[in-house]
């Protein structure tokens, strides 16, 4: 019955839409471009920055909408991309300026409608999407000329705006060690530390993981474990000895903590649901950058078993359970499949140097 009532809401949230006359193109020839968002965020780093920055593409700047009132900021012959959300000053500085501007454009990187109408993300969350990313939507899309997507599923979730699939492609810097440190350090026998790093909406996988988890940690006392869990997540690993649980951080504290230290082993369960059938595979990202080996769920997100080295495994807590065990117990093993996640991550990487397509030939003349 709940089940038929998310579904029902979800039908009726805004959705993006292309406005009247839109052909997927600027609408006038570019002169630079403007990215709105919660800037810095990973989604800015992992989609759009590389791209940005490549050959040939026009200059850009980004602008936080979280400081209040725009900034002044050129309209004429500018292409303005917002990622993910909009606030109402943003909102107003395109009505004002709509005549000028080159072109408005839609980066997703979720199924908000599905998350919304989710359970796993906390309540007030959930709100938060709606106040800045559904509800803009019913003035964003009276000037909508181009919607990207970050993956087909979620594309095809947006068939009604003709969403352009883009893929993530981080800046190399972003996750590869420094030169010399790139090796998975050697740990003796039956000591690692493992880490899940989750959002705020997993709860199902926390508690996949738990149970596991605490067998881990039972046969093999060298293990360590840590876990980014949000208030609710917190009590389902309450009472594990070696359990560190952390507060999830801001996406710069983030990256610091990666350079900071290295992580042997780490996560990435994802559980049936409407929400991760849209996940792309970012957390290769994350995993790399740390130079940790990782499991990984079987799905649209990373993939089946293919003989690239990675471990992609079913949702199953047995499966799961065994190759923790492997790579607790085998140094040899986690390097091998680090090295996998990182030639992953690298093919990312150079998909960025095409800058985006969207651009090509529709720059002003200087």
């Amino acid at each position: 019955m709940r089940d038929r009532l998310a579904r029902w809401i979800e039908r009726r949230l805004p959705k993006p839409q292309l406005r009247e006359g839109a052909s997927g193109h600027p609408r006038l020839p570019v002169k630079r471009i403007i990215v709105f968002g919660r800037i810095p965020n990973p989604t800015f780093d992992y989609y759009l920055a590389a791209r940005l920055g490549a050959r040939d593409m026009p200059p850009y700047q980004v602008a936080d909408i979280r400081g209040g009132e725009v900034p002044s900021l050129e309209a004429d012959g500018t292409f303005v991309i917002l990622c993910r959300y909009a606030s109402p000053n943003v909102l107003r500085w395109l009505e004002r300026n709509k005549e000028r501007l080159s072109g408005v454009g839609l980066f997703l990187d979720d199924d908000i409608p599905a998350v919304v109408t989710g359970t796993d993300a906390d309540f007030f969350y959930r709100v938060f999407l709606w106040y800045r990313a559904l509800w803009p939507l019913v003035r964003l899309n009276r000037h909508l000329d181009v919607v990207w997507a970050s993956t087909p599923h979620l594309a095809s979730r947006l068939a009604g705006a003709k969403a352009v699939v883009l893929p993530p492609a981080p800046p190399l810097v972003l996750w590869q060690a420094a030169r010399g440190n790139e090796e998975m350090h050697h740990q003796p026998t039956h000591e690692a530390l493992i880490a899940y790093h989750a959002t705020g909406v997993h709860l199902e996988e926390h508690r996949f993981l738990r149970p596991i988890i605490a067998d881990v940690l039972r046969k093999r006392p060298k293990v360590r474990f840590e876990v980014f869990a949000d208030r609710r997540a917190k009590a389902i690993w309450q009472g594990l000895e070696r359990v560190q649980i952390r507060e999830p951080m801001p996406w710069t504290e983030y990256l610091a903590d990666a350079k900071a230290r290295r992580i042997d082993i780490m996560l990435v369960p994802l559980a049936p649901s409407h929400v991760n059938d849209s996940r792309s595979p970012t957390k290769r990202i994350d995993i790399a950058r740390y130079q940790a080996a990782a499991v990984f769920s079987v799905g649209a997100a990373y993939g089946s078993p293919d003989g690239s080295g990675e471990l992609r495994l079913p949702y199953a807590a047995d499966t799961w359970r065994g190759a923790i065990f492997q790579l607790v117990d085998d140094s040899e093993m986690r390097r091998s499949v680090a090295a996998a996640t990182r030639q992953a991550v690298l093919q990312m990487t150079s998909a960025a140097d095409t800058g985006l397509e969207v651009f090509k030939g529709r720059q002003a003349q200087p």
